[in-house]
Order: C-alpha cells, then sequence, then structure tokens
C-alpha cells in the first residue's frame, strides 16, 4: 500500500485527506491511502520517515513550509527560489525531495480574473504560503508588497501604518495569514476595508468557510472575490503528479 499524508500542525480540519479520498475512490485507486501527519513540532518529522513503511509522498501546510526544508535532501529549483515547500516526493531509494506547488495552484486560479489595471497587489503575512504568491504575482507582472505586524527590509506596511489610500492603490489583496479560517469565522486582517472598491481582487487562501470576513468585506464593496479553494485542487494535482506512483 502507497501511503501519502499531509504534515503540518492542528490539521484536523483539512482538506487533503477528504480530497485525496474521493479520488482515489473516483479513480478505483485501491492500493494508496492519504492521512494526516499532525505534530507539534518540526523536530518529530524524521520519526515520521522512520516509522512510516510505504510513505511516498506528503504535502506539507502551516506552519512547516519554510521550517521543513532543511531536512530535505533535494530541493527543486523553483521551490529554492520561492524558500518553501509544500509537497514531497520519497524516492525508492529514501531520498526527499522538496518542491512547490502553492505557486502553480495560486497563479492558475488569479489569472483569469487579472485585468490591465492589476498592477500593484498586497500580500497579507510571510509564511510560507506568501512566499509562493510573491513568486507567482512576479511572474504575472504585479508588483507586491508585504504586510505584517512589524516593518522590516522585506515588510513595507504594517498593519498599523496601511492606510486607506495604499489600500485603494493595490488593487489585489492576498490573505495569506490564517485568520477567518474555522472555527475563528469571525476574525480577518485588520485592514481599512473602505479604501476596497470594485477594480479590487480579494484572493484569500482560506477555503473554509467559503466566504471568510475577508472576503465578506470585499464582496460588499463590489470587489472581485476568490477563496482558496480551486488553488488547493490544483495544487493537490499538482502534487499527485510529482509523486508519480504509477
Amino acid at each position: 500500500m502507497n501511503k501519502l499524508g499531509l504534515l503540518g500542525k492542528n490539521i484536523s480540519y483539512s482538506f487533503s485527506r477528504a480530497y485525496f479520498k474521493e479520488k482515489f475512490e473516483n479513480e478505483a485507486i485501491t492500493d494508496a491511502s492519504y492521512e494526516n501527519f499532525d505534530i507539534e513540532d518540526i523536530k518529530n518529522f524524521p520519526d515520521i520517515i522512520k516509522n512510516t513503511p510505504n510513505l511516498k509522498g506528503l504535502n506539507v501546510t502551516i506552519p512547516y513550509k519554510e521550517d521543513v526544508m532543511p531536512y530535505l535532501d533535494k530541493i527543486n529549483k523553483k521551490a529554492k527560489a520561492i524558500g518553501a515547500v509544500n509537497t514531497i516526493r520519497i524516492t525508492k531509494k529514501g531520498k526527499l525531495i522538496g518542491y512547490n506547488t502553492d505557486c502553480y495552484g495560486f497563479k492558475k486560479t488569479l489569472e483569469p480574473f487579472v485585468k490591465p489595471h492589476h498592477k500593484k497587489a498586497l500580500i497579507l503575512g510571510t509564511g510560507g504560503a506568501s512566499k509562493a504568491v510573491a513568486y507567482s504575482l512576479k511572474e504575472l507582472g504585479i508588483e507586491y508588497a508585504y504586510v505584517s505586524r512589524k516593518l522590516s527590509n522585506h515588510v513595507q506596511f504594517s498593519y498599523d501604518t496601511l492606510t486607506e489610500n495604499d489600500v485603494k492603490n493595490h488593487e489585489v489583496i492576498i490573505n495569506c495569514t490564517p485568520l477567518g479560517t474555522f472555527p475563528d469565522i469571525e476574525d480577518c486582517p485588520n485592514i481599512p476595508y473602505q479604501g476596497i472598491g470594485e477594480n479590487h481582487i480579494l484572493f484569500d487562501l482560506i477555503y473554509n468557510p467559503e466566504q471568510t470576513t475577508f472576503l465578506g468585506h470585499g464582496k460588499k464593496n463590489g470587489a472581485t472575490i476568490i477563496n482558496g479553494a480551486n488553488m488547493l485542487k490544483l495544487q493537490a494535482e499538482k502534487s499527485w503528479s510529482i509523486w508519480d506512483l504509477y
């Protein structure tokens, strides 16, 4: 039995296990399983590799997309450039190879909605997923700036300094934080939502709930809103092709 799974922390809510279970049923795949590997600390990762026979591949989610990288034998060129890994292939010789499929899923989902006026974006959050988003925006020719709690060399805006005018001037806004994820569905990033208009795209990497409070603010102001469901499906299928089990 080929084993696959999701590496993360507090991931009982995750879409991945249900997605692959359905995929296996629909495609009559009977010799593969997918499970959650929910660990408190990345230091427990080698134990998973050691104690899980026939493990062929993993998806990686919050908060380990960057932390897992030192444990890998090789990192794909694109994942290295991004600085985050969300897919691991385990070779027949037991080598761990890291890839990033978030960038593929995000770009393919956003691209149909991008119009010529979408020249500047705000990325809310600085975790591993945000790095894939930044990489994809660069490929699309969209200038971006990070928003986080504290300013730094790489963070141009803090939540305290971001103004309504800044929001008006960045017509693509992507939430890469976990704020608003079930069950804390009332939460959302603290930005001046009054600056959002009908020319904006709001993209939330969260998929549960389907419409987060963040997206609700955008919809109220006439913006185009996109949740993370399609991105996840695309990156999951890309991961499946990387694992190449058959």
